[in-house]
């Protein structure tokens, strides 16, 4: 079998669409609460710290790398780091983030700062080029960031929220202070990224995960105008782009009008009318619902070939339709990637 090189890692030829020996793999939140490894840092550093220390997060995002065998790495880090130098206070207690000095009237947009990532998350940076040289040749690092809805609401909600009753008003009340709040978090998402780029990722992933909670005319407005801003700011020869916009399978084809090179696609959508929907020239990663993890052997690996049958061949990276659950055995996780990798090879040996 071809062994992938650092020129021409199994990833990054899926992500162009050239033919790959087998589907690569890797998962959203592979390094994390579900492995002991990781449970026993944390037991000793708090999340921002993990955040904040590059060593730590070089060392987190190598967990799942050698246990898992997955065929890329996605940096250990948090959608809402970006936000701390904005002027927001963020804290991750328990129960989930919160949010302080966020946006609860139209004036606190104006108050939001933009410095560059370079003079204020260069930890980042430090923790990539960590990275760079601790990584397999063949396993490229993906870096990544939060779309500018995602990270308005959390803003905006003072954390998460299941109803984003609070965005949503302020979007329709407050569209003028809105536009500047997005125009805000689109320059310092693009700036971000060009710095993980410039610290030597090879792919960086943009996540709308709060995309769903949007209609069709809304995503259009405050989700697809500013992501394809953002990509079509940080886009570099062979360094792909994926965007991830979670829920969003009814309005596919506007996600594809992103500009990405690689689209994620979660698992309310089947792959082969995401394939269709996202039109040529475009990959597509996704899409196992990670709660078959949950579950017995037998129908994961049902659900697992489903997948690979729909997505075909080309173009296409094993994913989850969202982050591993913490939950999950991590065996359970290294028997699934095991079986992506034998099963699509069969596969290409019958075709």
């Amino acid at each position: 079998m071809h062994t992938p090189t650092e020129a021409d890692p199994l990833f990054l030829r899926a992500c162009r669409g050239e033919p790959t020996e087998t589907t690569p793999v890797w998962l959203m939140r592979q390094a994390g609460r579900y492995m002991a490894e990781y449970r026993a840092i944390r037991a000793r550093a708090d999340f921002l710290t993990l955040c904040h220390d590059p060593a730590l997060a070089c060392e987190v995002t190598l967990q799942p790398i050698a246990r898992l065998g997955v065929d890329a790495a996605i940096l250990f880090s948090d959608l809402l780091v970006p936000l701390e130098p904005m002027g927001a206070v963020v804290k991750f207690p328990e129960g989930g983030p919160e949010i302080e000095q966020g946006v609860t009237r139209p004036d606190d947009v104006h108050r939001l700062r933009t410095p560059p990532a370079a003079d204020t998350l260069n930890f980042v940076g430090d923790a990539i080029r960590l990275l760079v040289r601790a990584l397999p040749a063949h396993v490229p690092l993906i870096g990544f960031a939060g779309a500018p809805f995602t990270l308005a609401s959390y803003l905006i909600e003072g954390g998460g929220s299941k109803q984003f009753a609070r965005t949503k008003a302020f979007l329709y009340q407050h569209p003028a202070e809105a536009e500047v709040l997005f125009d805000k978090l689109a320059l310092v998402v693009a700036d971000f990224l060009r710095l993980q780029i410039d610290a030597r990722c090879r792919a960086v992933q943009i996540f709308d995960s709060w995309a769903g909670a949007l209609d069709p005319e809304d995503y259009a407005r405050w989700g697809l105008r500013y992501t394809r801003r953002i990509v079509d700011a940080v886009r570099r020869p062979g360094v792909p782009v994926i965007v991830f916009a979670k829920g969003t399978g009814t309005y596919f084809e506007q996600v594809a009008q992103t500009g990405a090179d690689v689209l994620g696609v979660d698992w309310t959508l089947r792959m082969d009318q995401a394939r269709a929907l996202a039109g040529p020239g475009v990959a597509l990663q996704g899409n196992l619902d990670p709660c078959r993890l949950l579950g017995e052997w037998a129908p994961l690996q049902a659900a697992a070939d489903r997948v690979l049958d729909q997505a075909g061949t080309t173009g296409h990276i094993f994913n989850l339709g969202h982050g591993i659950l913490p939950q999950t055995n991590p065996d359970q996780v290294k028997r699934l990637v095991d079986h992506v990798h034998a099963a699509s090879t069969a596969r290409r040996s019958r075709a």
